[in-house]
């Protein structure tokens, strides 16, 4: 299957680099590229794309912004975001992330990588290993404290839900939540997918999101 791609980004020569690489690359189809975020909700609305690659700092409209803007657009259509972004561990990423993205790429990163990180956020996987995903979050949540939201948004969920977010939250696998849990992995496989829909995510990074936000989890310099 060709996965279709969107390029957004405001400097030509990176946007035309990212087009060259991936339109040699075999299972690969640039459907669209956009110079800035208003662009680029307007282009993935017109293509769907299955996956985009966003830029963080782009004029008119931000990438963040941008990703919050498509990602909420059809219940029906979800593509996978990939932030670029020259920062390994910032505000931008975790703001990204929070608002559903799969996972973020340094701009410099190899071009096989870029190729194979494509790869995976099209088959569903999120970008970042959940450890990494966890100590990103927990990184900033320490050092930026934000107002406590509750857990009232968990209400939704059943005790083993909510005993699964948890554990998503600390930075557990499927496989390791499967062992802590006494479950098959493929039982929280459903309750992760059900943990999604009720709380109306769009990836396991952006539970890992709502588990500190909700203060089901906190960081482990206040636990």
């Amino acid at each position: 299957m060709t996965i279709r791609v969107m390029i957004a980004d405001d400097q030509p020569l990176v946007r035309a680099g990212l087009a060259g690489l991936l339109r040699a690359a075999p299972g690969i189809d640039v459907v669209a590229e956009a110079a800035n975020g208003v662009e680029a909700v307007a282009s993935a609305t017109a293509t769907r794309p299955d996956v985009v690659l966003m830029d963080v700092r782009m004029p008119e409209l931000d990438g963040i912004s941008a990703t919050r803007r498509i990602l909420g657009q059809d219940p029906g259509w979800h593509p996978r975001i990939i932030i670029l972004t020259t920062f390994d561990i910032s505000e931008y990423v975790y703001t990204s992330l929070r608002e559903g993205a799969a996972g973020f790429l340094l701009k410099d990163t190899p071009a096989d990588r870029i190729i194979a990180a494509i790869h995976a956020v099209a088959a569903g996987d999120v970008l970042l290993s959940p450890r990494i995903t966890r100590r990103l979050i927990e990184s900033f949540a320490r050092h930026h404290r934000t107002p406590a939201s509750g857990r009232a948004g968990l209400d939704a969920l059943t005790g083993r839900e909510t005993e699964v977010l948890h554990l998503v939250g600390h930075g557990l696998s499927n496989t390791e939540i499967a062992q802590r849990l006494t479950l098959s992995a493929e039982t929280v496989k459903t309750h992760v997918k059900r943990i999604l829909g009720k709380l109306e995510l769009n990836s396991r990074a952006q539970a890992v999101v709502a588990a500190y936000e909700s203060g089901l989890v906190v960081p482990s310099s206040a636990e």
